[in-house]
């Protein structure tokens, strides 16, 4: 049946049902943002409703999005009553039910976004993920190269169409410098913010050889590092003990709970972070939104965040050299530009209205209506 408007009726699907069993009010509490992205979509144009799969029934509205909980048996016949013209999967996962899905309507296209899902390993799990994907009409990443490894290992259909959308946002936002480094008790000329769990894959042993490097030349530079799971951290204290450059400069400060954190970005000139590989970076788009410059490994998610290093640095992975260099060259700048000039990339490329945006594009694209 052909819409009734010029506007696209886009239902969000996720099939993810939470371990814990909470109620949907708790969840909502639990999960911030849910809804955000899709109530953004809606304020750009597109008629928007969440499925979300749910140990117990109920609606909720947010953002004038009609937000269902549904549990699963009536799972895919409450998504087709929405209508749908356009139905967008949460998660390149839970391959037999998007294909079951995709049967039951099988006009409507298929959109899935990718949340940080790695390539599975073994071939039988390859091909399953491949059998269950291909009816897909489309797939968005925060970097359309991450797409690659998918593709090739034959998960996602060679020719299947790749949308750049950003994974989330943040409600974060710029605020005095003095005020938050008062309430958090950070500083430093520069002050360096490491925010992300001390493991190989975010490889701070880096980062800590990038700062001893710049400590002659830079003696105010400070780094304050936050982190909730830390299997590195008995070479992570032992490099900063053996090393005098950094042990008075560099602070473990351990876990900072939302919102919290939030005030260690607006107290930072800078955010880095030394990762191999993210499905994105929310770390990254939160300190943009307070106005805080990334310094980053060249990643495609980070490529993508910073605008292809418009609005931070990128530099090599593992590349400590190179990340020594950055931080000498952007603490010789104006502080005060550099904030907001990450603030304005934000608000064009990354806030949740700059993701309905992007969201809506694709959609548009694989939809009956231009």
């Amino acid at each position: 049946m052909p819409p009734t408007s010029s506007r696209l009726r886009v239902t969000q699907v996720s099939t993810y049902r939470d371990p814990a069993h909470r109620a949907p009010a708790e969840l909502l509490r639990a999960w911030r943002d849910f809804g955000a992205s899709a109530a953004a979509a809606q304020r750009a144009g597109v008629d928007m409703t969440v499925v979300q799969a749910s140990w117990t029934e109920a609606v909720h509205t947010i953002g004038g999005v009609s937000c269902q909980f549904v549990e699963l048996p009536a799972f895919r016949d409450q998504i087709a009553a929405t209508r749908p013209d356009v139905i967008h999967w949460q998660g390149l996962i839970y391959p037999s039910e998007l294909r079951a899905l995709a049967r039951q309507l099988p006009s409507v296209p298929i959109v899935a976004q990718d949340h940080g899902s790695g390539v599975p390993g073994r071939f039988w799990r390859r091909w399953f993920h491949g059998w269950g994907f291909s009816p897909l009409a489309g797939v968005m990443f925060t970097a359309t190269d991450q797409a690659l490894a998918f593709k090739a290992a034959g998960v996602l259909r060679a020719d299947l169409p790749v949308f750049e959308v950003v994974e989330g946002s943040t409600p974060f936002a710029p605020g005095d410098v003095a005020t938050a480094r008062r309430a958090t008790g950070i500083d430093g000329d520069p002050c360096l913010l490491w925010v992300g769990n001390l493991d190989a894959n975010k490889d701070p042993l880096m980062v800590l050889d990038a700062v001893s490097a710049v400590a002659a030349g830079v003696p105010g530079v400070r780094l304050w590092m936050c982190y909730r799971f830390a299997p590195l951290l008995e070479q992570v204290r032992a490099r900063i003990a053996g090393d005098p450059a950094i042990r008075d400069r560099v602070r473990l400060v351990g876990e900072v709970a939302y919102p919290g954190i939030e005030e260690h970005f607006r107290a930072a000139d800078f955010l880095v972070q030394a990762s191999h590989k993210e499905g994105s970076g929310y770390g990254v788009i939160e300190a943009l939104a307070c106005g805080t410059t990334p310094l980053v490994t060249d990643i495609p998610s980070f490529r993508t965040i910073t605008g292809q290093g418009s609005a931070g640095a990128v530099v090599p992975t593992g590349d400590s050299t190179a990340m020594a260099r950055v931080i000498r060259e952007w603490a010789g700048r104006d502080r005060a530009e550099l904030r907001t000039r990450a603030r304005h990339h934000f608000e064009q490329a990354l806030s949740f209205d700059a993701i309905g945006r992007q969201m809506v594009a694709a959609y548009r694209r694989l939809g009956r209506v231009a």
